[in-house]
């Protein structure tokens, strides 16, 4: 394979002219009837048994070229890349401009580069001090928290629903006189306050008895997810069958013995103060981190390929996609259900892409400025964390792989770069 590299007039975009020898490309082309053989029906042979020769007299001598080139392709790219040094962040836009058995096949591929970012200010960035501290109300609302956690249910018989219950009812819709779809139920609980029912239903709930039927009136909202109801007044008749109420235990020393392994409320207090102080703490550092971050691209300078917002854009959609797919959803169902089209959808996630783009190539110039590196022993002792997460400690192959360790080793350096930002950084 023979490889020539030539810039194009674009910023950060290259031209490849790859050669690659006839002999490889005749190999390809054999490999490709093999393969394919078994599809091709010509008079005077069985199926599948017509020669070469014959197959391209046939169809065309071209029949093959098409997946032979394929097959050819990418592996020659990629050592043209590899042989150049080049940091590709886009798609190749290949043309072919030889393709015959028997000859060298020749053609182009244009790609993008990845861009170098130009520092501006990067050490004395000014941000104000970003911090959470725990008040009493926080406290107060986790031990309510954990007081709802611990309560029990008792049976109420002497008065009617209150705001707060949960009633035990039998119900039935009826829009226009007729009973509709999906509108009846028998020994449903209902929490009474909790708006999980059609807007208005839970208040006319309140003051029924135990045994007592009523009739409730309410409008289904004009959002409404069934399109024959949306918008519709509703009638339904209401039987209460059972009250209860939550029984919320006394907070003292008793009840943290109860769910806690503290003696005392006054130490179950300062744990749960403690605790939150910590999660506090971290969502102060990693606000400091983006703050730093943000501001320092401010003053970076650096033309972002159209190809590499493509490209992270891609990446984007996958990682939504994979999070739907465990709701049993796909990609296009979603968008669909937003109204909305993949090229909207695409658009709307163009600056997140830029910034996310923008951010790295900040670090990685702040890495190269100061020299940062990820020793070998904190690459092995990730790695080593890695493969216990994933439970391949014994596994040689995994934590010599050189992809990963790559991976590791960038990451590394990124938090290096982040915490020598934030410690150079001027923070009010």
């Amino acid at each position: 394979m023979n490889c020539k590299l030539e810039k194009t007039k674009n910023e950060n975009e290259v031209k490849l002219e790859i050669t690659v020898e006839a002999e490889k490309f005749d190999t390809a082309i054999k490999k490709v009837y093999f393969k394919s053989a078994k599809y091709f029906n010509i008079p005077g042979f069985r199926k599948g048994k017509a020669p070469m020769n014959i197959v391209e007299k046939y169809y065309g001598k071209e029949i093959f070229y098409e997946d032979a080139f394929n097959e050819i392709a990418e592996e020659s790219l990629q050592e043209a890349i590899e042989e150049n040094k080049l940091e590709i962040v886009s798609r190749p836009d290949i043309e072919v401009t030889q393709i015959e058995k028997g000859k060298d096949v020749i053609f182009t591929a244009i790609m993008q580069t990845k861009p170098e970012a130009e520092l501006g200010k990067y050490k004395g960035i000014e941000i104000k001090k970003i911090e959470y501290n725990v008040s009493d109300e926080d406290i107060e609302h986790e031990l309510g928290h954990m007081q709802e956690h611990n309560s029990r249910l008792i049976s109420i018989e002497d008065r009617p629903v209150e705001n707060g219950d949960i009633a035990t009812i039998d119900f039935e819709g009826f829009v226009d006189g007729k009973a509709f779809e999906g509108g009846k139920a028998e020994g449903h609980e209902l929490e009474i306050g909790s708006n999980t029912f059609i807007p208005g239903f839970e208040e006319q709930v309140i003051g029924i008895k135990i045994g007592e039927e009523k009739e409730i009136k309410v409008k289904f909202p004009e959002e409404y997810f069934s399109k024959d109801l949306a918008g519709k007044d509703a009638t339904f008749k209401v039987k209460v069958n059972e009250i209860k109420k939550k029984e919320l235990p006394k907070l003292d020393d008793e009840f943290a013995k109860d769910v806690s392994e503290f003696d005392t409320l006054k130490e179950l207090k300062e744990d749960i103060k403690n605790k939150q102080q910590k999660q506090n703490d971290e969502k102060a550092k990693y606000e400091t981190q983006d703050a730093v971050i943000k501001a320092i691209c401010e003053e970076v300078k650096v033309e972002i390929p159209s190809g590499m917002i493509e490209m992270e854009i891609d990446n984007m959609l996958k990682e939504i996609e994979q999070r739907l797919s465990y709701q049993g959803l796909k990609l296009e169902q979603y968008i669909q259900m937003m109204g909305k089209t993949m090229e909207e959808v695409r658009k709307e996630y163009e600056p997140q892409a830029i910034e996310g783009i923008k951010s790295r190539l900040a670090l990685e110039a702040v890495i190269k400025a100061e020299k940062i590196e990820a020793t070998k022993e904190e690459i092995d002792e990730k790695m080593k964390e890695m493969a216990k997460s994933y439970g391949k400690e014994e596994d040689k192959e995994f934590l010599e792989n050189e992809n990963v360790r790559k991976y590791i080793k960038q990451g590394i350096e990124s938090e290096k770069a982040i915490d020598f930002l934030v410690e150079n950084a001027k923070i009010k």
